[in-house]
């Protein structure tokens, strides 16, 4: 039977997140998923469930993404499916953000994609098929203040995505991008913490009590549950050519319209975001 299932590995899937919401949305479609985080802890219900494989997974670390990789061939032979889902928010102003933070925030939602990507497509293209999905942002098209390294390592992944699409074509591999919008997920809970260990502001001491709120911020009471999202984004990427960039969730439409404005009127929006 697992040699007609298909074999999804998904990175990010602590419970709570979006990743999760997929995960269990693959299985009901009968999907076998690897379901992958850096803690079992936080895929605890998952543990006992024959639909998954659960691994604990650093997407930060290369020996952690090659053995992952190396058990899933070694017991289903296959990856027919890639998300790379993991990723983390980093709030503050960059004149103020410490390196350290920067770099985390590229080093899981640009470079952990990336050697995911490495140690998936070689089996891939050996098959001549897989799909390979990029969970980016609308982050990415509507950049707001204090958020400039997040939005900047979205950016990066939606560039590569595009880049990796015509790279990965003549390989048989499809490659998607999708951009959620407001979802209820558990990553503003991780942001918080990270910003409670920001250093004391300085230069933007005035405009702390924003940036605060910034970085505590709860997405609102209508944006989209993650069940929905997920229900929707495996239907398209269930086709046989899913299309190479799909977006989906509160605001999504209203962003998609905001990144065609003018940049002043843009950069008006955004500069009364900065006064509250």
């Amino acid at each position: 039977m697992e040699d007609q299932k298909q074999i999804v590995l998904i990175t990010g899937c602590s419970q709570g997140g979006i990743g999760h919401a997929l995960a269990h949305e693959f299985a009901s479609k009968g999907c076998i998923v690897v379901a992958s985080s850096r803690s079992k802890r936080t895929m605890a219900d998952l543990e006992n469930d024959s639909r998954f494989f659960v691994q604990e997974l650093d997407v930060v670390s290369d020996e952690s993404v090659e053995n992952v990789v190396a058990n899933v061939i070694e017991k289903f032979g296959r990856i027919d499916i890639l998300v790379n889902n993991a990723g983390v928010l980093c709030i503050g102003p960059l004149a103020e953000l410490p390196l350290s933070a920067i770099q985390n925030a590229f080093d899981v939602n640009v470079f952990g994609a990336m050697r995911m990507i490495q140690a998936v497509v070689p089996h891939m293209a050996a098959r001549k098929k897989g799909k390979i999905v990029n969970i980016g942002s609308i982050g990415a098209v509507s950049p707001a203040p204090w958020t400039s390294v997040y939005c900047a390592s979205k950016s990066s992944l939606h560039s590569l995505t595009d880049t990796l699409r015509l790279e990965l074509h003549p390989l048989g591999i499809h490659v998607t991008l999708v951009a959620p919008g407001a979802i209820k997920s558990n990553i503003a809970n991780v942001a918080a913490g990270n910003y409670s260990r920001m250093p004391e502001l300085k230069l933007y001491k005035p405009f702390e009590n924003i940036i605060k709120e910034r970085a505590y911020f709860k997405e609102p009471s209508n944006a989209t549950p993650t069940e929905i999202f997920a229900r929707k984004t495996v239907a398209v990427l269930f086709k046989d050519k899913p299309p190479a960039w799909f977006s989906f969730g509160k605001y999504s439409t209203l962003v998609e319209i905001y990144s065609y404005m003018p940049n002043f009127v843009k950069d008006f929006l955004a500069r009364r975001m900065m006064k509250g």
